[in-house]
């Protein structure tokens, strides 16, 4: 992927998250300017002070932005889900989307595009069939809230703002995220398949994350949803094998459905679905990822 060659000034939300952190660095590498949206009065000319539960945002420092990449959300995997950390997961991300969207709808001058951060969950479990943009929602709690969260954009878009649906997959990287947590358990030899294996998982690389995420910016063709995933998803039982290659580890052992149930709550069900999803629109729009398989993806992580 090409770089833009134009200094940009690009506003991120969920900086201080595994890819929000990892997207600074990469666009300030690039001689970018970034400021970061922060929860608290901005300390340094860098930030921009919001609250997306009150949804507040200081539009004044979002004056010339050219592009916003909305990150910001309650991590899924963070937690047992119950009805109230539903509940959050739920409201950090419409409220805080429609937050951004109607203080760079208020904006004079509007930014060139907002990339909003949303996630695979759109289209629930597809089980073996291989689905790309052109996809329904499905069904359930997921496939609901991000049904919200995009439709929470339309400030946005009405006010004429190039609107891009980023729905990531599952990044792979050490620093962080649901893979952050399984490298230790696979270091120590005690990484196993969850469930039967069957089920897909779509994943991508960090790096390839980040690039993907700066070919939404810089491509002015490209609106509405963008899937943000590896060309080729692998199952559970795939993934198990990938990570016992690389760490050099036995993969024996398997976590039982019931005991995922258990310690996850109704998120195991999300982790026991399957999901295969394909990068339709990052393909058609020349986009090269860097480590396209999950060997690849995984070393990358290690490195």
């Amino acid at each position: 992927m090409q770089r833009s060659a134009t200094r940009k000034r690009v506003a991120v939300t969920g900086a201080s998250g595994l890819i929000g952190s990892a997207l600074v660095r990469s666009l300030r590498a690039d001689g970018h300017d970034v400021l970061r949206l922060v929860r608290r009065p901005a300390r340094t000319a860098d930030e921009v002070e919001w609250d997306p539960k009150r949804l507040y945002v200081d539009a004044a420092g979002l004056v010339g932005v050219d592009a916003v990449v909305h990150l910001a959300g309650a991590g899924v995997g963070e937690r047992r889900w119950n009805e109230a950390y539903k509940k959050e997961i739920r409201d950090s991300r419409v409220l805080g989307t429609t937050a951004i969207a109607q203080a760079l709808a208020s904006l004079a001058a509007p930014p060139e595009a907002l990339v909003c951060g949303t996630a695979l969950g759109w289209y629930g479990d597809t089980g073996t069939r291989a689905v790309d943009e052109s996809a329904p929602a499905g069904t359930g709690f997921l496939p609901s809230v991000c049904v919200e969260w995009e439709a929470a954009a339309a400030p946005a878009e009405e006010a004429g703002i190039r609107v891009t649906y980023a729905r990531t997959g599952l990044v792979v990287a050490r620093e962080g995220g649901a893979w952050g947590r399984l490298f230790p358990v696979f270091r120590a030899g005690l990484g196993g398949r969850m469930g039967d294996g069957r089920q897909y998982w779509s994943y991508i690389s960090l790096h390839d994350e980040v690039a993907a995420l700066r070919h939404l910016v810089d491509t002015p063709s490209l609106s509405g949803p963008v899937n943000l995933t590896a060309p080729d998803p692998v199952t559970n039982r795939e993934v198990t094998a990938a990570m016992g290659r690389v760490l050099h580890r036995p993969t024996l052992f398997t976590v039982p459905a019931p005991a995922l149930k258990a310690v996850l709550g109704d998120f195991a069900a999300d982790v026991l679905g399957s999901q295969r999803v394909l990068p339709g629109r990052l393909l058609e729009t020349g986009f090269d990822f860097a480590f396209p398989t999950i060997d690849d993806s995984i070393r990358a992580a290690l490195r």
